[in-house]
């Protein structure tokens, strides 16, 4: 079976760019608590915003859709779900409720990760236990041909295989001498690879990655959906996890690609964060005004939806409306159309 190594696999992963990438991911963390004190009314409009963000790019990212408006209500509870996809959405919520209210005191353990798996299923009623059948991940090339990419660890062997995993983890974790920063994406890479579940293993890698990071005190998942950043990266996401998989049965892969994904994801969703505190702090000007003042500050093309991912405070309708005046009076030029619409400052 494969070994899970988490005392002496991090070192061999070391190299001066991770080491960087850490080091600057360390600085944002020291200045978190800062941001976290001086800004108690901005980081509430956040954290509603990341929480459906969350929800939606998440199942968005294994084919489950909604309406906007229905996602906010499912989100905010003020509607039941009609349907398999809306069923499957509300019990994402469900998770990554329990996650941000009470990280503190879960520990990733088989029998605990059995239970998120069977809340995330709570409104579909077919979770909380182990896959019972081989499982495959495959991939479709041009032509609409299926081939299999991974070959997950056999249904028969995924008790046995989660156990020993959950056990070498919670060990590297517990002696606090290995960066968890390069623990949480090992840790996670290998859930992928064992795939423990009929389904939701997708859904369910990225709910360990958010408790994770929250247990080593990287909380900026709650207010910069991290599931967000990756929906936009995908292709990158999935080559990573790819590359990072070749070999893992035979316990030669290489971790290094998934974690400067990893890496890479976490450093944007920081850099992020204390963007939008800052954007949020701004309300001395107007809100046309704060458009205006982020349009200043950006090189090259804006789009719409980046103007209303940092001013989650502002309306659609208004964002619409202000980017209109401004090409109106020549301030900024429209390119693009339909989905690639932007913007430029003339």
């Amino acid at each position: 079976m494969r070994a899970f190594d988490y005392i002496k696999e991090p070192e061999k992963l070391l190299t001066p760019e991770i080491v960087q990438m850490i080091g600057k991911i360390h600085e944002h963390k020291g200045k978190q608590e800062l941001f976290l004190e001086a800004n108690i009314d901005e980081l509430k409009t956040l954290l509603e915003v990341a929480l459906i963000q969350s929800t939606g790019a998440s199942n968005r990212i294994e084919g489950i859709y909604t309406t906007d408006k229905r996602l906010e209500e499912l989100v905010s509870q003020k509607a039941e779900p009609r349907n398999r996809s809306e069923q499957e959405i509300s019990g994402y919520r469900e998770v990554l409720s329990t996650i941000h209210e009470s990280y503190e005191y879960i520990v990733p353990r088989p029998n605990i990760i059995l239970q998120l798996h069977r809340d995330l299923y709570s409104y579909a009623g077919s979770g909380g236990e182990y896959k019972n059948a081989d499982n495959v991940i495959a991939e479709t090339d041009a032509e609409v041909h299926q081939k299999a990419r991974f070959i997950p660890v056999p249904a028969f062997q995924t008790a046995e295989a989660m156990d020993e995993l959950c056990r070498q983890f919670l060990e590297a974790w517990n002696t606090d001498k290995i960066d968890r920063l390069l623990l949480i994406p090992m840790f996670i890479l290998d859930f992928l690879c064992i795939h423990p579940f009929n389904d939701g293993n997708g859904r369910m890698s990225r709910l360990l990655s958010l408790l994770l990071y929250y247990k080593a005190g990287y909380i900026v998942g709650k207010y910069v959906s991290m599931e967000m950043l990756i929906e936009k990266t995908k292709e990158t996401y999935y080559e990573a996890l790819q590359a990072s998989s070749t070999g893992w049965h035979e316990n030669e892969n290489s971790y290094e690609p998934f974690l400067k994904y990893y890496l890479g994801i976490t450093l944007k969703a920081y850099n992020e964060f204390e963007s939008r505190v800052e954007h949020l702090k701004n309300r001395t000007l107007s809100k046309p005004e704060r458009i205006k003042a982020m349009i200043d500050q950006k090189v090259g093309k804006i789009t719409k939806k980046e103007i209303m991912d940092a001013h989650p405070d502002i309306s659609k309708t208004t964002v619409e409306r202000t980017l209109a005046d401004l090409v109106k009076s020549e301030y900024i030029a429209k390119v693009g159309s339909g989905p690639a619409t932007g913007y430029v400052k003339i």
